[in-house]
């Protein structure tokens, strides 16, 4: 033990000549993930919403009408502008052109209080060197009215400087770059859904603006769309109840905006008949996914403002209260604020972090929502039976809640499902759960499982569309209760992750349609009642074998047709063909085959379910489980060719 102490000190010396110094955009390609979040589907396309963001940028300045961005053959990102261009001249202390060090020099740019930008979304100076530093290639292209400007660099390097190239009467800036495979190795290939998304977001969030987007990696199918939408976020609300499976109460959007030094807030919001909510927060028109003081401040100041309508009319007792998830129950709301210096909590800006912000959109909120409230007041009554009827369901499944708790505590022995074959291991670093389709399949997976770290729950039955039902139903429903009590962690507001008593949450159903309605049924369920789940990364979705494909003793499983017929052709010879059989469903397979294919760790395939996107993962779910027909039928035809996978 000695001698092997001795050599990992003289192979692990630290001492001056450990400490490393990065040098220029050499830090952001050794630690990417610091920048721009991860090398993986998200990060690439964080490199596209950087250089757009910029292009915003001058569109908030007042100089900018119109973007153009361009997915071209090869994954390269064409991003042109009309807006002033980015400056071209001799930096007075650096010596070199401007353009050049704003994409080869961290935190320079025209965003840090010297007049360039009076409001931005790109604040911290890095996005466009970060992009170029994690990009193969990229080439800069300037038009300031005279002369065109064009200048190459590679891995953030360049070899010659910024040159004229022609003359112009034009202005703005075009970017091109290819990211580089080198960082991104999980994928470089760009999604047009994921692109359009967030582009059309920011032709909502800024009225009037053109966006036009194109994807031209297709010769044979080229297409796009114009993004330009003059009513701003009160149609990005029309947008997104367009996808819901629940109507408006009320065919007006409530709308209102003010400003207050350097500060400015716009709130649109409408509420439906569905249950759930959806609050949207943008600060200097970047996406807020985890909120901030500008959400807050809404979600206060709504729950304030409603309950001092209801009490100045009485549509509620003195000593009633209505909770901030009861006024919000059904609703759809954007919340967008303008900042001269917006305070992030990180270079991707999930969270605005500015204290200011917050009492100045309470104020906003409180004054302008009262005054609505008191001139509509049968909008007005609308929202307050929406909302006494949330608040008696929260009581009912209060209610539903303590009986729950009163029989776990009389029957504290057997508080497990009945059909839950548990695992001996209780450490949930190891320990794994799969929820399995019909009580035939659950039987082969309880005898081929390794019961020390993986339990089996069989459901049976039809389960509940939580889609269509408030918490209160989810608590008297006997398919999904025996999920809730398996996993410990309870639902909805009583939600504590500590208590998950499995590492891995895995949905195993067939490969058709019933099996598909599980999956999203259950996927549906964990998003609206125990998101924490899906966001932590423990939910995953079993991908058994279509087919066995074998001749004598040699065995191949096949996932997909290709693999079959592949298999089907190494295993054949000569006249000797291979035997194909096609599995209809789990249960078909015996506890050794499906050990080998579905539940042994070294063989078997998962897809781990992700929320990359909270507004696509809800539009999908309202889409796929509500009333109405003709959005799911026309989701379905779009998005048939991924038909076995839902990664949300």
């Amino acid at each position: 033990m000695n001698e092997m102490i001795s050599k990992v000190d003289e192979s692990n010396n630290y001492d001056e000549n450990q400490i490393q110094v990065l040098e220029g955009l050499e830090a952001v390609r050794k630690r990417p993930g610091m920048y721009i979040g991860s090398t993986g589907p998200k990060g690439l396309h964080h490199l596209v919403y950087e250089i757009v963001d910029n292009s915003i940028d001058e569109a908030l300045a007042g100089y900018c009408t119109e973007i153009d961005i361009e997915i071209l053959p090869g994954e390269i990102i064409s991003v042109t502008d009309n807006g002033r261009g980015i400056p071209t001249g001799i930096h007075p202390k650096e010596k070199i052109s401007a353009a050049t060090i704003v994409f080869t020099v961290l935190h320079s740019g025209g965003k840090f209080g010297g007049g360039g930008y009076k409001v931005a979304g790109g604040l911290h100076g890095v996005g466009a060197s970060v992009v170029n530093a994690l990009s193969q290639w990229l080439e800069l292209t300037v038009y300031d009215g005279e002369n065109i400007h064009f200048q190459r660099f590679e891995r953030g390097n360049y070899s010659e400087p910024i040159k004229i190239i022609g003359k112009t009467e034009r202005t703005g800036t075009n970017i091109k770059f290819k990211a580089d495979p080198e960082i991104f190795t999980e994928t470089d290939v760009y999604d047009y859904e994921t692109l359009l998304r967030r582009l059309r977001e920011q032709a909502f969030l800024n009225a009037g603006i053109k966006i036009n987007f194109t994807d031209k990696r297709d010769k044979e199918n080229i297409h796009g769309e114009t993004l330009c939408y003059k009513g701003g976020i009160r149609e990005f609300v029309e947008h997104i109840h367009k996808s819901k499976s629940a109507d408006p109460i009320f065919e007006e959007i409530i709308h209102f905006q003010g400003s207050e030094n350097d500060m400015f807030a716009e709130v649109a919001l409408q509420y439906n008949t569905g249950y759930n909510e959806f609050v949207l927060s943008f600060a200097n028109n970047i996406h807020t996914p985890d909120g901030g003081t500008h959400e807050t401040a809404f979600k206060n100041a709504l729950t304030k403002t409603i309950n001092e309508y209801g009490k100045r009319f009485n549509l509620i007792k003195d000593n009633e209260k209505l909770t901030g998830d009861d006024v919000r129950e059904g609703i759809t709301a954007i919340v967008s604020v303008k900042l001269t210096d917006c305070e992030f909590e990180s270079q991707t800006k999930g969270r605005l972090g500015n204290p200011e912000v917050k009492p100045f959109v309470e104020k906003l909120v409180n004054e302008k929502l009262m005054d609505f409230l008191e001139e509509n007041p049968q909008v007005a009554k609308a929202i307050f039976d929406k909302s006494l009827q949330a608040k008696r369901a929260r009581e009912a499944a209060k209610n539903a809640r303590e009986l729950a708790r009163k029989r776990k505590s009389a029957l504290e022995s057997s508080s497990l499902p009945g059909k839950l074959a548990d695992c001996s291991d209780r450490n949930n670093e190891y320990t794994e759960i799969y929820i399995v389709e019909g009580d035939s399949a659950g039987g082969s997976a309880k005898e081929g499982r390794d019961r020390r770290y993986q339990a089996i729950l069989p459901l049976w039955g039809k389960m509940l569309n939580v889609e269509k039902s408030r918490i209160d139903k989810v608590y008297g429903n006997d398919k999904l209760m025996p999920v809730v009590t398996a996993l410990g962690t309870s639902i909805g507001e009583d939600f504590d992750i500590t208590k998950l008593r499995y590492g891995k949450v895995i949905i195993m159903a067939d490969a058709d349609v019933d099996g598909s309605h599980i999956r999203t049924l259950l996927l549906t369920f964990f998003f609206r009642y125990m998101r924490p789940l899906i966001e932590g990364g423990y939910v995953y979705c079993a991908q058994p074998p279509l087919f066995k494909v074998w001749r004598g003793k040699q065995v191949r499983y096949a996932f997909s047709e290709e693999e079959r017929d592949r298999f089907a052709e190494e295993l054949s010879s000569g006249n000797a063909k291979a035997d194909i059989q096609r599995y209809k469903g789990l249960g078909e397979m015996n506890p050794e085959q499906l050990w080998e294919t579905t539940l042994d760790p070294q063989r078997r395939t998962m897809i781990k379910i992700s929320i990359e996107d909270a507004q696509k993962a809800d539009e999908v779910f309202t889409i796929l489980m509500g009333d109405k027909v003709e959005p799911r039928r026309e989701f379905i035809e779009k998005n048939a060719r991924y038909a076995t996978d839902l990664d949300v």
